[in-house]
């Protein structure tokens, strides 16, 4: 399905839901690229957890999701049913309809059972290197957008911030909140609905980490509209491929890896070819992860995994304990 999921799918959608189970792998991808040339011990196992763990507490919250379960031992289970960390997820598929040469118009003639063509991303603050503060210096967005005065680095935010990419292309872009709209064909309330979506979801994420020390900076949310042009949230939630985290000022999330790879020579023929024809083989393979940072990073994901969840799924040291190491390493 992707460069870190797998999709098995049991029953094609249509207009009406189909049925299918993700496979989440130990495989990572940075900037775009696809699938790294290592694989993260653990990690497709601790992000099922996870991912299944924030489902439910969605659920309890009333916001409908896609998914149906864990699978264990061939059979579908809730998350407090399995016995072990699993990492196949049972799921209702939605239709996923790229956009050809750019063009959206098709959104705005679908009646439902359909992956919203977005990437919702909420912010509580902006910390340095945020994608965000890269926009303003070049542009390409300004504070007023977002109801703001000023956006620095190092900011909290007292309400967040909700901002669009595309999903759906070869390279994500930013989008403003009209062209979000626009190519979403979702319609005046739908889409006001999913703003007030997004920012339920941040809530009970920054709730669910917080009980065990980390702050909730800011992250993303996969939308579809069911076969009733209801809005659910698909994919994966919470997780730290998906949010950007820290705890005692130490970022837990993939952006530990980005950071590694933003020091090498292969990311700066990333920066000068993205986005051209070509680019993925034109850059050259990414040098693979030093042993001491691997190991790090799956006891981020497996530790993360047994504090936020509250069980204790794998041998791992304590989230404290791993972020000690790895600012050793990495700083």
């Amino acid at each position: 399905m992707g460069s870190v999921k797998d999709l098995v799918v049991l029953k094609e959608p249509s207009e009406k839901p189909g049925l299918g189970r993700f496979i989440f792998s130990n495989r990572y991808s940075v900037f775009d690229y696809g699938e790294m040339p290592d694989k993260i011990e653990d990690k497709g196992r601790a992000l099922c957890m996870v991912t299944a763990h924030f489902f439910e507490k969605l659920e309890e919250a009333g916001i409908a999701t896609h998914y149906l379960g864990l699978v264990e031992g061939g059979k579908v289970r809730r998350f407090d049913e399995v016995e072990n960390a699993v990492n196949e997820m049972e799921v209702k598929l939605v239709r996923v309809i790229k956009p050809k040469n750019g063009d959206y118009s098709i959104f705005k003639t679908l009646k439902g059972n359909f992956l919203v063509p977005l990437e919702i991303i909420y912010r509580n603050s902006i910390p340095e290197g945020s994608s965000l503060l890269r926009r303003i210096e070049r542009g390409e967005a300004k504070p007023e957008d977002f109801g703001l005065t000023k956006i620095e680095a190092g900011m909290r935010l007292e309400r967040p911030i909700v901002d669009f990419s595309t999903k759906l292309e070869d390279v994500d872009r930013y989008l403003s909140h009209p062209e979000a709209k626009e190519i979403s064909g979702l319609s005046d309330g739908e889409f006001e609905a999913l703003k007030e979506l997004v920012v339920k979801v941040d809530e009970i994420i920054t709730r669910e980490v917080s009980k065990v020390g980390l702050i909730n900076e800011d992250g993303k949310i996969e939308v579809a509209l069911d076969d009733e042009r209801n809005l659910i949230v698909v994919d994966a939630v919470g997780t730290p491929d998906e949010c950007r985290f820290s705890f005692d000022g130490f970022e837990v999330s993939k952006e530990l890896l980005r950071k590694y790879y933003r020091k090498t020579e292969w990311y700066g023929k990333v920066r000068e070819l993205k986005g051209q024809e070509g680019w993925r083989e034109a850059v050259g393979s990414p040098p693979p992860l030093p042993a001491e940072i691997r190991e790090g990073v799956s006891n981020l994901y497996r530790a993360f995994c047994n504090e936020v969840t509250g069980r204790k799924f794998f041998d791992a040291p304590k989230l404290k304990e791993v972020v000690s190491q790895l600012k050793e390493v990495l700083e």
